[in-house]
């Protein structure tokens, strides 16, 4: 019998804009400035079971702006900033390229590259998993890749206002708001399985009151039927 370990799940995402504040060409720990709620939103990502992996294009490299030493030192710094608070990146990748200057290449979104590569590293069921960035880019790529995607557009500043979002892809605000999206149902199906008889992932009941099946909603459990989530 095979020892393999199963594909594991995975959330990709992408760095400047997702995770912290997009200033232009981030590569000090001075320069970096985590969004509201994104260290608690990775934080319950990896507690459910999801590897956390930025994919970013990072063209400033090409450009000489700052060196592969430099991205590595402030990579560094973010993990043990997440680590003094229970969070965690299990991976990141870049794309150092910048086509006018380096030439094409397959690894900088749209293209899925970084993605695949991640995959075939790392043991990466890229059905079961997510891409979530602020750009079109970013979700050409992740549904490039076969994953599901969520791009974040918040009502004001957005980039891309007009862009159109490819078919398929959730849109939301922000981080934590793609969490609940990500989340809600499995948190849903734990605690439908912990109500007596209770029927778990593949119960097919209704709906918690409120709609989102969270812990602490106030929903009533299963009632039976088609679900209709």
């Amino acid at each position: 019998m095979s020892t393999a370990e199963a594909p594991r799940r995975a959330i990709f995402l992408d760095r400047d804009g997702t995770l912290n504040h997009d200033t232009g060409y981030i590569h000090r720990k001075e320069d970096w400035q985590w969004l509201p709620g994104v260290v608690e939103t990775l934080r319950r990502f990896h507690a459910v079971g999801y590897l956390l992996v930025v994919v970013s294009n990072q063209s400033g490299l090409a450009r000489g702006m700052f060196s592969e030493d430099d991205l590595h030192a402030l990579e560094a710094w973010v993990n043990e900033d997440l680590a003094a608070h229970n969070a965690v990146i299990d991976a990141w990748y870049y794309c150092p390229h910048l086509p006018e200057v380096t030439g094409p290449c397959n690894c900088r979104k749209p293209e899925p590259g970084l993605i695949l590569q991640a995959a075939a590293d790392l043991n990466i069921d890229l059905a079961r998993s997510w891409m979530i960035g602020d750009r079109v880019r970013d979700m050409e790529a992740g549904l490039a890749a076969g994953c599901s995607c969520v791009l974040l557009r918040p009502p004001v500043g957005a980039y891309e206002d007009n862009v159109p979002v490819p078919e398929g892809v959730k849109v939301v605000p922000h981080l934590p708001a793609a969490g609940v999206h990500i989340l809600a149902p499995e948190m849903r199906a734990h605690r439908l399985s912990r109500l007596p008889g209770g029927c778990g992932a593949h119960c097919g009941g209704k709906r918690s009151s409120d709609g989102s099946g969270l812990p602490g909603s106030g929903g009533s459990g299963c009632e039976g039927g088609p679900d209709k989530a």
